[in-house]
């Protein structure tokens, strides 16, 4: 008899990641592809969902399969990017690219449209927030609405997860987490839809409710020719990426606040009860009846490696280096890390990077090092939203930014506050094995793989020159905003000029 071995697949913003795991979450097999984005108009942010990311899950299943054996694989779990949106026809085929999470701002009118259709107020009581780039309502709203032909072509919609859950199994289901961030579509307190659902989704079904370690359906015949995964292996839902992350870290526990550092920077806190900040998300969690609040800042990774790029594409290390022999406070040059517009705290699609105090004394280390600081201020930002929420009582640092040390430790700098980071960092993957082995009764749902921790301690001598810097980084974004908005206006008329 085989060793019973779970499989979990991840799509994130940059790559495909799939693991391979045992029931005591003892890893046996990785694999990765790289991925790149597509971004047609400023604000727009999309990928190609069967060419890309069913094809990715095609090509590592048959992988993992020829490393493993098709017949030792019990269960089969996905994540992703979140809330993304795929359109498709009834034969599961992608009318259009998929539109991403928040950082992609095309519904702004539709956001304001159902704010003054449904009213702020009742919007954040019903869903637990109010609408931002990051709610996909307003995105189905805006396909129905300026690409009628595509819109009349699709049959169903899915998150990202979902649609790979479709294409193995042909389920048309959606996790109670990623239908809860598809507001204002989600009653988070009824953990159904919400009365508006229908009327946004039209002729589009709602998809029927699981939550994410439930199982939807098993590998069909089609499927398992493609993968090579055993026709009739179980696949259990999944979910959004940074859940399944958490997840995978061990952040389940009200007072458990996840920083993911990825491509963006992702938070996720484990509530007590429903409770609601209208800076903040609340939704529904990974496990039944549990209640999360998230927030997201839109560059984190991804500022990194502009600046990486715009200084001559030296090695991570190298720039890493740099920084850490620069003091702390970058010799007075402060970063408003709004490159692509910004989630939460301000809420604003047009926001855009400041760079303060540059002078000919700084180099690519202090630049490099400030936008590890800025990312921090606006960090310690969020956390302090949490903490008037539910006071956080364990943050736990997961994501490829946490390896290094460098950015975590300036972090801890900034904030105050200590973090603790996984000895086991592979990431959502991970989680989604987690997810499989409990949506199969492989092992007990309490089960948690994350048991050795680091610990990163803020340094207090360096907290009053970061609490100074701190209260300058607040300043800038409300000094700036006209300039930055004028400017934005300029990027997006240049860009409609360019599709003429």
């Amino acid at each position: 008899m085989g060793t019973t071995l779970l499989l979990g697949l991840d799509i994130g913003t940059g790559s495909t990641k799939c693991v391979v795991a045992d029931t005591r979450g003892h890893i046996v097999h990785v694999a990765t592809r790289s991925h790149g984005t597509s971004m047609p108009r400023p604000g727009w942010f999309e990928a190609d969902a069967e060419n890309l990311w069913w094809a990715e899950t095609v090509s590592l299943c048959a992988d993992a399969v020829a490393a493993v054996g098709a017949d030792n694989v019990a269960g089969v779990c996905v994540s992703g990017l979140g809330p993304a949106l795929v359109l498709t026809d009834d034969q599961l085929r992608p009318v259009r690219p998929a539109i991403f999470y928040g950082i992609d701002t095309r519904a702004e009118g539709q956001i304001a449209e159902l704010n003054e259709r449904i009213g702020e107020d009742e919007i954040l009581r019903v869903c637990g927030k109010l609408l931002s780039t990051q709610a996909l309502g307003p995105k189905l709203l805006w396909v129905r609405q300026n690409e009628p032909e595509v819109w009349a072509k699709a049959r169903h919609w899915f998150g990202t997860n979902a649609f790979i859950a479709a294409k193995l199994t042909g389920a048309v289901a959606l996790d109670r987490h990623t239908a809860s961030q598809c507001d204002p579509m989600y009653d988070l307190r009824k953990q159904d839809w919400s009365r508006w659902a229908a009327e946004i989704a039209g002729h589009l079904a709602l998809p029927h409710l699981v939550w994410p370690t439930d199982e939807v359906g098993r590998v069909m015949a089609d499927a398992s020719t493609l993968t090579g995964l055993r026709q009739g292996t179980p696949v259990v839902a999944g979910t959004v990426d940074a859940w399944a992350e958490g997840f995978s870290a061990g952040v389940r526990s009200p007072g458990d606040l996840m920083l993911m550092y990825g491509s963006t920077l992702f938070f996720v806190q484990v509530l007590s009860d429903v409770r609601t900040h209208p800076m903040l998300w609340t939704t529904a969690g990974i496990e039944p009846g549990s209640i999360t609040a998230a927030a997201g800042m839109s560059t984190a990774g991804s500022l990194l490696n502009w600046v990486q790029e715009i200084t001559g594409h030296a090695s991570f290390d190298k720039l890493v280096a740099e920084a850490a022999r620069v003091p702390p406070g970058s010799d007075g040059l402060v970063m408003l890390p709004y490159l692509a517009g910004e989630r939460t705290p301000v809420f604003d699609a047009q926001a855009r990077g400041v760079l303060a105090g540059i002078s000919l004394q700084h180099t690519r280390g202090h630049l490099f090092r400030a936008a590890y600081e800025g990312i921090a201020f606006g960090i310690r930002q969020i956390v302090d939203l949490f903490e008037v929420l539910e006071a956080p009582e364990r943050i736990v640092a997961v994501g490829g930014g946490t390896q290094g040390g460098l950015w975590t430790q300036i972090v801890s700098d900034v904030t105050g506050r200590e973090q603790l980071v996984p000895a086991q960092t592979i990431g959502a993957s991970y989680g989604d094995a987690l997810m499989a082995a409990i949506g199969t009764g492989h092992v007990p749902p309490d089960t948690n793989w994350a048991t050795d921790f680091e610990v990163v301690s803020p340094d207090p001598g360096r907290r009053a020159r970061y609490d100074q810097l701190y209260d300058l980084y607040r300043d800038l974004y409300p000094a700036t905003t006209p300039v930055v908005h004028e400017l934005a206006a300029m990027q997006i008329a240049d860009a409609d000029l360019l599709d003429l």
